[in-house]
């Protein structure tokens, strides 16, 4: 696929997708749980819904992605997935029975499931050789996610909670429409094999997935029950709307500077003071009840989020072979975002009426660590033996 970054319009309507998709996910991701848990379903429904979406994210983004790196359409298919994934979701405004809503759940992420990773696909493609400036791109997906986690905690004070099943919808038809607007590429040769999906498959890769994968697993308590949790503390929509934002603010600020700390850094370093910092927030959070105390920790999210998710991506990118772009990015989502939040989502519902929402921070605490602690073992393994390798070896030139 020839690089998009040709096309004069390739960028603003890339930085148009990233503002629609993560400004309809500042609608879903703080308040659905929320408008679950005032229907009066138990933390294992929950944990259930938000788990079930995740499965689908892993299945669908892997089969979306392999089909879009052999047809070479992904610009036809992240169209196509864009329209059905919106209209599935007004499906949600006609039953509150947690059945039928686990069914749309499923109907909705088979969809809604490779969105993210073609954006990223997308984006690396814009870029091209200026793949550092990634942040400043992404950024304009936090930015509406601060926007609508702002507004949207005084709207629901006033209209309730249920008011974002509407706007959701509104939201992702808008995004669909906008999709339109991606600039069409000259089409390759499809490749038999799909693209080289075979060097995803090794031990550098396969230490940080696994790592990758306790990230985010120790994310599903944090994504499931923060706004539970604030409610329950007795903070109104209003400050959980904030302390998300803050949160995001802080993101903003780490995607802003992503270029100059990726010129200084190595991904690797940032991805383990990501680590470092999530133990931090976790078990931060285990006993933090006080509003200054909170809203100090969500500052972390800078790290343990947006420094980590950048870096994840150009890892991920810059280990992938060309043909298999798209799978690369979507064997990554789906891992992290897809089956580590599942297992996180599940494992927090599961137990959240044992440990509460305090008990299964210290919990996510404990998963970071471990993450932290496999991969910093890792690299100092495999720098040790690139210092040891013979000098002449071209691999290790390249390293």
């Amino acid at each position: 696929m020839r690089p998009m970054e040709k096309h004069g319009n390739g960028r603003g309507i890339l930085a148009s997708q990233y503002f629609l998709y993560f400004g309809t996910m500042g609608m879903h991701l703080p308040f659905f749980n929320l408008y679950c848990y005032q229907l009066g379903f138990s933390g294992f429904q929950i944990g259930s819904l938000s788990g079930m979406r995740s499965v689908t994210l892993i299945v669908f983004s892997l089969f979306w992605s392999v089909l879009a790196d052999r047809l070479h359409a992904r610009r036809r298919i992240y169209i196509g997935c864009n329209f059905v994934s919106a209209a599935a979701w007004g499906f949600f405004l006609m039953t509150t029975d947690f059945w039928w809503m686990l069914a749309i759940t499923v109907l909705y992420g088979i969809f809604y499931a490779p969105l993210i990773a073609f954006l990223e696909a997308f984006a690396m493609d814009v870029l091209g050789r200026k793949k550092q400036r990634y942040g400043r791109m992404r950024m304009w997906g936090s930015i509406a996610f601060i926007i609508i986690v702002l507004i949207l905690g005084r709207i629901i004070d006033e209209y309730g909670v249920k008011i974002i099943l509407a706007l959701i919808l509104a939201g992702s038809w808008l995004q669909a429409l906008v999709a339109l607007g991606f600039p069409k590429t000259k089409a390759e040769r499809p490749h038999p094999g799909g693209g080289n999906w075979r060097h995803l498959l090794n031990h550098h890769v396969g230490v940080f997935m696994v790592c990758a994968f306790l990230m985010l697993l120790s994310h599903g308590a944090y994504y499931n029950f923060f706004s539970i949790h604030l409610a329950e503390l007795t903070y109104g929509s209003f400050f959980i709307g904030v302390a998300w934002a803050v949160a995001v603010a802080a993101e903003i600020l780490a995607m802003l500077f992503s270029e100059r700390l990726f010129r200084r850094f190595r991904y690797e370093t940032v991805l383990l003071v990501s680590f470092v910092a999530a133990v931090i927030r976790w078990f931060g959070l285990w006993e933090a009840e006080s509003m200054v105390a909170i809203l100090a920790l969500q500052l972390l999210h800078a790290v343990t989020y947006g420094a980590f998710h950048m870096a994840s991506v150009l890892h991920i990118d810059s280990l992938a072979p060309d043909d298999a772009k798209t799978l690369g990015q979507a064997v990554n989502n789906a891992v992290t975002y897809g089956l580590g939040l599942m297992a996180g989502f599940f494992l927090s519902g599961a137990l959240y009426k044992t440990l509460g929402a305090q008990g299964l921070f210290a919990l996510s605490g404990v998963a970071a660590l471990v993450g932290g602690l496999i991969f910093a073992a890792y690299e100092i393994v495999r720098r040790r033996r690139q210092e040891h390798a013979p000098f002449t070896d071209p691999k290790n030139l390249l390293k």
